[in-house]
C-alpha cells in the first residue's frame, strides 16, 4: 500500500472517529444533560478509549463547543452558513417572495437539527459559566445571518415598499428564532410542515408588496 493510500485511510479513519464520538456526545447530552455527561461516558458509547476525546477535542468544553457548530452547519465541513449553497441560493432569489420562501425552508432544517441541542447549551452555561465564553458576546452570528439576508431582500422585486433592512432583519431574527420554533414544534406539538408555513406566509405579509 502506498504512502498517500496509508495517509488517506488514517485521515478517514480519524474523521469516522470524530463523528462517533460527536453522535455519542449529542446523545448523551440531550438525554442525560451537560452536566451528568462525563467523557468516560461519551467514550463508552462511541466506542473509543477517553484518551481518544481528550487527544481529539481536548476537553468537555471544547467537545460541546464542536457539537453545537457541526449541529448548526449540518456537517463537519468548514463552511460558514453565508457560504452554504441553501444560503447563497436563497439570496440569488429573483423575488422577496422566492427569497423568503427559499430561506424559510433552509432554515427551517438548521432549526430542526439545532432545537435538540439548545436546553443542553442552557444546561451547560448553568453547570459551567466558561461554556458561556466559549462563543463571542460582542457580535451575534445569528443575527449578521439576518442581517446579510435581509439586505438581498430589500433590493428583489416584490419587497415591501419602505421596508428597511433593519427591520427585516428583526423580523428574521425574532419569527426564524430558535425559541419561537421549539415553542410551537416542542410546547405546541406542530409538524416541521405547519411551522414551515406558518413562518413563510408570517414572514411574506410582512416583507413583501401584495
Amino acid at each position: 500500500m502506498s504512502d498517500v493510500k496509508r495517509t488517506n485511510r488514517r485521515a478517514q479513519k480519524a474523521q469516522e472517529t470524530r463523528r462517533r464520538i460527536l453522535a455519542a456526545a449529542l446523545e448523551l447530552f440531550v438525554r442525560d444533560g451537560y452536566g451528568a455527561t462525563n467523557l468516560q461516558d461519551v467514550a463508552d458509547k462511541a466506542g473509543v478509549a477517553v484518551q481518544t476525546i481528550y487527544f481529539v477535542f481536548g476537553n468537555k468544553r471544547a467537545l460541546l463547543k464542536e457539537l453545537v457548530d457541526v449541529t448548526i452547519a449540518g456537517d463537519d465541513e468548514p463552511v460558514a452558513t453565508m457560504d452554504r449553497p441553501w444560503y447563497t441560493t436563497a439570496l440569488a432569489a429573483g423575488t422577496a417572495q422566492d427569497l423568503v420562501r427559499a430561506y424559510v425552508t433552509g432554515t427551517t432544517s438548521v432549526l430542526e437539527r439545532v432545537a435538540p441541542i439548545g436546553k443542553v447549551l442552557e444546561g451547560a452555561v448553568a453547570s459551567d459559566p466558561e461554556v458561556a465564553a466559549l462563543w463571542p458576546h460582542d457580535v451575534n452570528p445569528r443575527y449578521v445571518v439576518q442581517r446579510e439576508a435581509a439586505e438581498a431582500l430589500v433590493g428583489k422585486p416584490g419587497a415591501r415598499a419602505r421596508l428597511s433592512a433593519e427591520e427585516a432583519a428583526d423580523l428574521l431574527y425574532g419569527l426564524l428564532s430558535p425559541e419561537l420554533y421549539l415553542l410551537f414544534v416542542r410546547e405546541r406539538g406542530w409538524p416541521r410542515e405547519r411551522w414551515e408555513r406558518w413562518a413563510g406566509e408570517t414572514l411574506r405579509a410582512q416583507l413583501c408588496s401584495g
